[in-house]
Order: C-alpha cells, then sequence, then structure tokens
C-alpha cells in the first residue's frame, strides 16, 4: 500500500489540525494522526481528543483504498525538517511505514486505523452559512470574556443564538460579559447552543487566513464546522447558559465618550501601580475631566493621571479590575469608545462610539470594584 504526497501541502495541513491534540492523552491511538487513502487520489486526515475532531482533505498519488495512523509528533519534527519534494508512503502487512524522500529512507512503525475514534455524526442537523470574516471577528471580540471556572462549565464556552433577525455570539464569566450580534447573517429558525473554547481557538488562528464561507451545521449534542478542506466537528457544551439579558442595566444616564488608546495606555501605565490580588482602578468623572488612580496600600504604591474628556451625568466615582478593562478596550476597533453606567455598584457597559460595519453590534459589559475609601 503506498501513496505519494508533497511535503509541504501534507505539513500544512497537518499543522493545522494538529492544535487539537492533547499533550497527554487517555487514549494512545489520540497520539495519532488517522490517513485514510482512496483510489481517487484524495486523502483524508484526521486528528482528535474525543471531545473536538479535525478532519483535513487533500490531492496524493493513489490507486489503494487503506486506512493507517501515523503517531503524530514523529511525522511532524520529520516533515519540519524537508524542503518541499514529492514524498512516498509505503505501508506494509506489519503496519511499518516507511518514507522515502529525495535525501533517504525513514522507518517508523504505524497503528491500526480502526482503533481511531469514529467522528460523531451531526444527525438531523439545522444549519447556517457564515462568512469566515464574520465567524472571526464574533470570536476575537467574545472568546476573551469566557470562564475558566470548572463548577461553572456553561460559562468556559460561547454561547451562539441563531434566529432570522441575526446571528449572536455571547460569553460571560460574571465579572465580564460581551455580546456580538451581527444582523447580515441570519439562520432559518431559532436555535441556541454553547460551543466550547478550544474548536474556536483553533478555527480563530484559521480563519484570520481565508475569504471562505463556513457552513455551520449543529443539533442538540454536536456542532460542525466546515470551510477549503476542512472540517471542525466538536461536542457542545450541556446547560443552561445564563440570562444575559437580565444583567445589563438598561438605564444608564451618565455617559462617558474618551479617546480608547488614550484611556487604554493610561490604565496600563496607573495598574502596575494597583494591588496585585484586585487590580483595582478608580475612575472619578467631572464635567471634563477624568482621573484615573490606583494604590496599593500595603507598599505604598500609588499612582494618578487625568485625562480630559466628554462625560454627561453627575460626578461619579467608580472603581473596576484594570486587566478586564484592558482586555475590553483591545477588542473594540473604535477609535473613540463610550463608557455607560447608572451607579458606583451597577455594571458599566462599553461601546464602540462609530461601528465599524453597521450590521455589527458590540457591547461589552464590566462588573465594578467595591471601593475602600
Amino acid at each position: 500500500m503506498k501513496f505519494i504526497v508533497s511535503s509541504g501541502k501534507l505539513l500544512k495541513q497537518l499543522q493545522v489540525i494538529s492544535g487539537v491534540l492533547n499533550t497527554n492523552s487517555t487514549l494512545p491511538i489520540l497520539d495519532n494522526f488517522l490517513f485514510e487513502v482512496n483510489d481517487k487520489n484524495q486523502l483524508t486526515i484526521s486528528a482528535s481528543d474525543l471531545e473536538t475532531t479535525m478532519i483535513a482533505k487533500m490531492e496524493v498519488k493513489s490507486q489503494e483504498n487503506f486506512t493507517i495512523a501515523i503517531p503524530a509528533k514523529l511525522l511532524l519534527d520529520t516533515l519540519k525538517t524537508f524542503p518541499d519534494q514529492p514524498l512516498t508512503f509505503s505501508i506494509d502487512e506489519q503496519r511499518q511505514i516507511e518514507i522515502s524522500s529525495d535525501f533517504g529512507k525513514y522507518k517508523l512503525s504505524g497503528y491500526n486505523g480502526a482503533e481511531f475514534p469514529k467522528v460523531p455524526a451531526v444527525d438531523s442537523p439545522s444549519a447556517v452559512t457564515i462568512s469566515a470574516e464574520v465567524l472571526s471577528n464574533a470570536v476575537n471580540k467574545t472568546i476573551f470574556a469566557t470562564g475558566n471556572d470548572d463548577l461553572r462549565p456553561v460559562m468556559s464556552g460561547i454561547f451562539c443564538e441563531f434566529s432570522p433577525e441575526n446571528l449572536t455570539f455571547v460569553a460571560t464569566d460574571a465579572h465580564k460579559l460581551v455580546r456580538y450580534s451581527r444582523s447580515d447573517s441570519k439562520a432559518q429558525k431559532v436555535a441556541s447552543f454553547i460551543t466550547p473554547k478550544k474548536p474556536l481557538n483553533i478555527l480563530k488562528g484559521i480563519l484570520s487566513s481565508t475569504n471562505a464561507e463556513v457552513t455551520i451545521e449543529y443539533n442538540d449534542s454536536n456542532a460542525c464546522f466546515s470551510f477549503d478542506n476542512l472540517r471542525v466537528v466538536c461536542r457542545l457544551i450541556e446547560g443552561k447558559y445564563p440570562n444575559y439579558d437580565a444583567v445589563i442595566p438598561k438605564e444608564n444616564p451618565n455617559k462617558l465618550t474618551i479617546g480608547r488608546h488614550d484611556l487604554l495606555n493610561s490604565i496600563k501605565r496607573v495598574s502596575i501601580f494597583a494591588n496585585k490580588t484586585t487590580h483595582q482602578v478608580r475612575l472619578k468623572m467631572t464635567g471634563s475631566e477624568l482621573s484615573i488612580s490606583a494604590e496599593d496600600v500595603d507598599f505604598a504604591n500609588a499612582a494618578n493621571e487625568r485625562l480630559t474628556c466628554s462625560y454627561e451625568g453627575e460626578d461619579m466615582e467608580i472603581g473596576f479590575n484594570s486587566r478586564f478593562v484592558m482586555d475590553m478596550l483591545a477588542n473594540i476597533d473604535s477609535d473613540n469608545i463610550i463608557l455607560e453606567m447608572s451607579a458606583p455598584n451597577r455594571a458599566g457597559i462599553l461601546l464602540p462610539e462609530k461601528r465599524a460595519n453597521e450590521s455589527e453590534d458590540v457591547l461589552m459589559l464590566v462588573m465594578p470594584v467595591m471601593l475602600n475609601n
């Protein structure tokens, strides 16, 4: 059994799907790539960690049908050392693999491809098609707000809410929340599910370099993302997502408008002097002046900066975790931002002053930190 493939093209596909592999797999077979070759000159390569499976297809030269599992690390390390050239893979009855290149021959042991876990089928799915750019933006703008709490797994993924009006993506860890909506992408019927962080992080890296349309198929237990020659199938997170709408304050009479870069850089500098546990910075709004301060009483560290801003509302003082605010400011695409507030003990809402795209709606919410005067 044998096939011939370009080393450069094979390496490219393997590097893409190797993001799924875990360093400490419970099943030894998961340390391998599954190669499925058919007599139509097509190679299908799969990698899995049981929760997420990634499948790539590519052209090879072959006259036979067979499957073999090949050790992932050994194959990747070997391919990285070759300039682009044709490689011949020959496999015998004992699953011994011989790779022939322009430089020489390399032997390694393969494993029974039948032991590789089957890709979960997404039975009777609903489907929506969305551009790679939209999905990439949705993931980039929300994924930083997901939680890491094992006790609340529903918060460790992105909540996808699809309807005939729009597609909405939400992430929260109970301290911060991001809601990202697109009215230029729609689904035929209402549906919602929670996608885990890992497959989305992998997709985020690939989507930025393609202009393809992504087809998302989903049912109650699995979702499948297909584009170009790739498929990512993942198990969805079970459970009920918190009612995020109820957390967003509707009446926010105090509005601060300020340059995003100025505020971000100021908080970066001031937060160096903040308490290392709370990371608290204090914002004080009076008229057209914003005062940003932080202190660490234990080490007698303190910093204070003043910025000009446009502010409508009553004079106010509010505390935030500087890390959360910096994360949010780094993920807004607008020169100026609006911070809406109702009271020092209620959540603040960050919005871009101008939308980069009319059909895009981004709202970021951050919970305040209690100030100890």
